[in-house]
């Protein structure tokens, strides 16, 4: 093996021009001294522990013999000495149980054994108060960010070997997550959620809808501030920390015109009454696992006629996907069956070029060029890694969660669709499992119909 420097943090921080914390020993001795013991109490083991090494076991058995190394990732740069809120590596996160208490730097290594391989997860243990780094280091000391981990105390939490991160040593033949085969293997492990992620799931759905509530609720705000998609993107934020760590992506509230820019996240517009307000968000709960839904509402709680139009069509396209997801089938059905009510229906519409039939280009893809859906759990498009073949051509199986998502975009500029189409953007999208006989809509709670949508806005805004 050769010896590996590892590091926390992406960047080391020249600290040259701050003031620096004495070092005389009088200070040493005073600062390093007068402290109470600490209580080292073992935590029990959480339960996604027990999951985790299931998972690490099913990846041992796809690499015999070989050594594999996966890492949480450093601490990200956002600016000279600041970084972004730590996050680690989804697949590190998948195969330990870690989640936002995660360590900077840590890495998982799997070295091959008899039986399969034997895990040990080595990060930067905590300084002793008689250590210099306990005040004087602001990237990992106690002082600057809070209390950290024993070894043993992680050890007991997941389940694992620990070792400190010094020990760690590169080998030869190591596969690491730059390896195009182990990152394809770690994502295709996620295709199947097992019982612990779907109900953190449903967790991330549940909290997500609160916050959709909250958003309704503030609609007043929102429709008085210059910025006020701000307002709701705020309102929604503030839902993710109080009831998980995070939003799982960055919101979209797309108000009139917006809403036909598929990502819009500059959320700097306006809010009216009388325009739709396309609202794309998920809170990511504390084990990492996020939600991902959109819900497109009349920002003074009644549809237009052609709003209305629009959306059922979109919930048209929506629930003809649903009705077909079972085991057995094709994801990519999914996409095929909702689309061809967007291409019926546009057609219907007269949108379409006249050689609109059969074997005609999908003209219908103008206003609605992104898919239908995609994987979820620990990232919001999860498994990206997976093969074509099992992802977007795999064979749909009890525990797959992923979101059902049509919409329909009419450009403002866009002369190919009468004037009073132009500047509507409508998406619906909820979050899928797939079960033995079926499938269930995790956020089925939340409003859907064009009926409940509007009953539901007004009652937010007249309460």
């Amino acid at each position: 093996m050769t010896s590996s420097e590892q590091t926390t943090h992406e960047v080391e921080i020249d600290n040259s021009n701050r003031s620096t914390t004495p070092k005389s020993e009088a200070f040493l001795d005073y600062i390093m001294s007068g402290w109470a013991e600490r209580a080292d109490e073992q935590p029990e083991s959480r339960e996604s522990a027990a999951f985790a090494r299931d998972r690490r076991a099913r990846l041992s058995a796809q690499f015999p013999g070989q050594r594999l190394v996966i890492a949480a990732g450093a601490a990200k740069q956002r600016s000279n000495d600041t970084f972004y809120p730590y996050r680690p590596h989804s697949a590190f996160a998948h195969l330990t149980g870690w989640g936002t208490d995660s360590e900077p730097g840590a890495i998982l290594v799997l070295d091959p054994a008899a039986d399969g391989h034997e895990a040990t997860l080595y990060f930067n243990e905590r300084a002793g108060r008689d250590s210099e780094e306990f005040f004087a280091n602001p990237e990992i000391g106690e002082f600057w960010i809070g209390a950290r981990p024993s070894l043993a105390q992680v050890s007991a939490d997941l389940g694992l070997r620990t070792a400190h991160l010094a020990e760690f040593a590169t080998a030869d033949g190591d596969r690491t997550l730059e390896d195009p085969e182990l990152d394809r293997a770690t994502s295709e492990l996620r295709l199947v959620k097992d019982a612990y992620e779907l109900r953190e799931m449903q967790l991330a759905v549940d909290a997500t809808a609160r916050g959709f509530d909250d958003v309704l609720a503030g609609l007043d705000r929102a429709v008085a501030e210059t910025r006020g998609e701000r307002v709701v993107e705020g309102t929604f934020n503030l839902r993710a920390r109080l009831d998980g760590n995070a939003v799982g992506y960055e919101t979209i509230a797309a108000s009139g015109a917006h809403a036909c820019t598929l990502h819009w996240m500059r959320n700097d517009g306006v809010v009216r009454d009388g325009d739709l307000l396309l609202l794309d968000a998920g809170v990511e709960v504390d084990s990492l696992y996020t939600a991902d839904i959109t819900r497109t509402i009349p920002i003074s709680g009644t549809f237009s006629p052609v709003q209305r139009k629009v959306y059922e069509t979109v919930l048209e396209a929506a629930d003809a996907a649903r009705a077909i997801v079972r085991p057995g089938i094709r994801f990519s059905e999914v996409h095929d069956a909702a689309m061809a009510v967007i291409e019926r229906r546009t057609r219907d519409w007269g949108f379409l070029p006249e050689d609109s039939g059969d074997d005609a280009p999908a003209y219908h893809r103008r206003y609605m060029v992104h898919g239908t859906s995609h994987h979820l759990g620990l990232d919001v498009h999860d498994c990206a890694a997976a093969r074509r073949d099992h992802y977007y051509e795999g064979v749909l199986e009890p525990g797959m969660v992923f979101t059902i998502e049509p919409g329909l975009y009419f450009q403002p500029d866009d002369l190919t669709v009468p004037e009073e189409f132009r500047g509507i953007g409508i998406r619906i999208e909820d979050d899928i499992v797939v079960t033995e006989n079926g499938c269930a809509n995790l956020s089925s709670e939340i409003p859907r119909t064009a009926d409940e949508v509007e009953n539901w806005v007004r009652g937010a805004r007249n309460s």
